[in-house]
C-alpha cells in the first residue's frame, strides 16, 4: 500500500535543481507556473530514456516504424478527434482557500481512502489470525468491511454514470455526499462543478484578417492517424504493425501541480498498433505484458509498479488500464494502455472524406483497421526513474551520502574519471583515458577536491562508474573502478576499461533481458 512522502518529493525536487537535472522555466523572471527546464544532467537523462523507448519500439519489433509529426494540425483534426468537443475538465473551486481542484480527481482519491480503509482492516485481521485468516472470507463477511465495499461501488457507480453524462451536478453532490473536505482549509465550501476545455489556441496567417484559429496538439496521437494511410503503403507494412512517436504535447492544465509529474509543456513517447477488428483484445493484453516487461527490467522495483484498470473508458475506447508507478506522491499513471476501436480512423475519414480502409489480400476485403495505444509521458518517465533510484544513506563510518542509483544504461554520465592528484603527470594520464573513452561512453572529467568529495558529487548525480587515476596507473597501466552503489573498488588494466564499462552501461543489455 502506497503512502505519500512529501518530504521525499520535496528533497528529490531539491536535489533535481542543485545537481543540474530540473530548473523552474525562466526563474529569474520568477518563473512559470508548471512549465520546467531540463539541465545539462536532465537533459541526458531524457535522450537515454528515449532512446531506450525509441529503440524498444522500432528495433525489436520489425512491424513498428516510427514518425515525426508536426505539433501543427489542420483543426478540423481536433474536430474529427473530439477534442474540440469533449477534450474538457471538471472543475471546482473551494471559496475558502481559493484553489482549483478536478472534481473527479478529489473523487478518486476519496475512493482510494476508502480502499485504504478496506486494506487496514485486512492488515489488522491478518495479523490477529495469522497463518488461520481467509481474507476471501473477512472481506464477505466483515461488517465494517462491507459497507466500505458498498460506499465504493457505489461511489465508482456514480461517478461513472456523471463523467459518462457530463453531468456536473450529480458530481458535485457526490464530492458532498463523499464529505470531502479541501485539503488546504479544511472546508467543505465548494463552488458548482463546470467543464473547461484544455486546448491551448493560436492563430496562423500572417495577417490578423486572414489568421485562422489552430491549436497546439493536446496529444502526439492525432498526427500518427492522420499518417496512417502514408505509413501503410510507402513503409508496405502489413495489419498488424504499429507507428511509433515521441513529441512535445500541450495542456492548459488548471490544477497543475506536483512538480513534472502535470504540466501544460510535456512529452508523449506514444505508439499506436493497428490490429485486425476482433483481435484487439488478444494484443491488448499483449502490450500489456511487453509495456509492464519494460518498466521492471530496469530494475526500479517490481512491487513499485501494478495495473490500474479503468471504470470510466474514455469515449473511443472499450479496454484501458494504466500502468501505475509508486511516486512520493503515491501509487498514480505512468502509462496509458488503451484499445481505441477505430474510432480514429473512422471519424478522421468522415471529417475528411478520405479513404482510410486497409485492404487485405489475403482475406480480399477491405477494413478500417481497431488500434492498440500504448502512451507514456516522458516527464513522468523522467520523474519514475529520479523517484526509484534517490537514496539517502548512513555510512559504516558515520557520514552520509544521498545517491541516485539510476540504471547505468540511463545515467547521464556512464564514468568519471578522477585523477588522484593534480601533479606527477596523472591528470595528463586521466586525460588521455578519456580521449579514447568518450567515443563509446559520456564521459566526465574532475580534478578539484579530494577523492572523496569527487566520489559523492558523482553518486549525488548518478555516475555509475568512477575511474581512478594514481600513482600506480603510471607504473603498470591500471586504473581503479569504483562501483556507485556498491562503493566497491578494483583493479583493471586500462585495454579493458572500454569494453567492461560499455557492456556495463548498455541500453541494448538491457533489451535483451525484455
Amino acid at each position: 500500500m502506497a503512502t505519500q512522502d512529501d518530504n521525499l518529493f520535496r528533497n528529490i525536487i531539491s536535489h533535481s535543481k542543485e545537481y543540474g537535472f530540473i530548473f523552474p522555466s525562466s526563474e529569474i523572471y520568477d518563473g512559470l507556473s508548471a512549465v520546467y527546464d531540463y539541465g545539462q544532467n536532465g537533459a541526458e537523462l531524457k535522450n537515454n530514456i528515449k532512446e531506450y523507448w525509441w529503440k524498444f519500439m522500432t528495433m525489436l519489433h520489425d512491424n513498428i516504424v516510427g514518425i515525426d509529426a508536426a505539433i501543427f494540425m489542420h483543426p478540423t483534426t481536433w474536430k474529427a478527434s473530439g477534442h474540440v468537443d469533449a477534450f474538457n475538465d471538471p472543475l471546482i473551486d473551494n471559496k475558502d482557500s481559493k484553489k482549483r481542484y478536478r472534481a473527479d480527481v478529489l473523487i478518486e482519491e476519496a475512493i482510494a481512502k476508502l480502499e485504504d480503509k478496506v486494506e487496514k482492516e485486512v492488515e489488522k485481521a491478518s495479523k490477529k489470525f495469522g497463518d488461520a485468516f481467509n481474507r476471501k472470507q473477512f472481506e464477505d463477511t466483515n461488517p465494517r468491511v462491507l459497507e466500505y465495499r458498498r460506499k465504493i461501488d457505489d461511489a465508482n457507480a456514480r461517478l461513472k454514470a456523471a463523467m459518462g453524462s457530463s453531468d456536473m451536478a450529480a458530481l458535485k453532490q457526490l464530492i458532498i455526499d463523499l464529505e470531502i473536505t479541501d485539503p488546504i482549509s479544511g472546508t467543505r465550501n465548494w463552488t458548482d462543478v463546470r467543464q473547461f476545455n484544455l486546448m491551448f489556441s493560436t492563430e496562423i496567417g500572417s495577417l490578423a484578417e486572414e489568421a485562422n484559429k489552430i491549436y497546439l496538439r493536446p496529444e502526439t496521437a492525432q498526427g500518427i492517424f492522420v499518417n496512417f494511410l502514408n505509413v501503410q503503403k510507402t513503409g508496405r507494412m502489413k495489419v498488424p504493425f504499429g507507428i511509433a512517436q515521441i513529441g512535445k504535447a500541450f495542456r492548459n492544465e488548471i490544477v497543475a501541480r506536483q512538480f513534472i509529474f502535470r504540466m501544460r509543456e510535456f512529452e508523449q513517447m506514444e505508439m499506436q498498433f493497428f490490429v485486425q477488428p476482433g483481435s484487439e483484445m488478444e494484443w491488448y493484453e499483449h502490450w500489456k505484458e511487453r509495456r509492464m516487461r519494460w518498466h521492471k527490467v530496469l530494475g526500479l522495483g517490481d512491487n513499485n509498479y501494478r495495473f490500474f484498470d479503468h471504470l470510466n473508458l474514455a469515449h473511443y475506447a472499450n479496454a484501458a488500464c494504466d500502468i501505475q508507478f509508486n511516486f512520493p506522491i503515491g501509487f498514480k499513471e505512468l502509462e496509458g494502455i488503451h484499445s481505441r476501436t477505430d474510432f480514429d480512423l473512422r471519424n478522421h475519414e468522415k471529417y475528411s472524406g478520405k479513404k482510410l480502409q486497409y485492404f487485405d489480400t489475403e482475406r480480399n476485403t477491405s477494413y478500417i483497421p481497431y488500434v492498440i495505444e500504448t502512451s507514456i509521458g516522458l516527464d513522468r518517465m523522467f520523474l519514475s526513474v529520479l523517484s526509484g533510484s534517490y537514496a539517502e544513506e548512513k555510512l559504516e563510518d558515520g557520514s552520509e551520502r544521498v545517491v541516485l542509483r539510476i540504471p547505468p544504461a540511463l545515467a547521464p554520465n556512464k564514468v568519471a574519471i578522477l585523477p588522484l592528484l593534480r601533479k606527477d603527470g596523472l591528470p595528463e594520464k586521466a586525460r588521455k583515458i578519456m580521449d579514447d573513452l568518450k567515443y563509446d561512453l559520456r564521459c566526465f572529467y574532475e580534478e578539484k577536491d579530494a577523492i572523496g568529495k569527487r566520489y559523492r558529487r558523482q553518486d549525488a548525480i548518478g555516475t555509475p562508474y568512477c575511474i581512478t587515476v594514481d600513482h600506480q596507473t603510471l607504473e603498470d597501466d591500471t586504473v581503479t573502478i569504483r562501483d556507485r552503489d556498491s562503493m566497491k573498488q578494483e583493479r583493471v588494466s586500462i585495454p579493458e576499461v572500454k569494453a567492461k564499462l560499455t557492456e556495463a552501461c548498455s541500453i541494448n543489455a538491457v533489451l535483451r533481458k525484455i
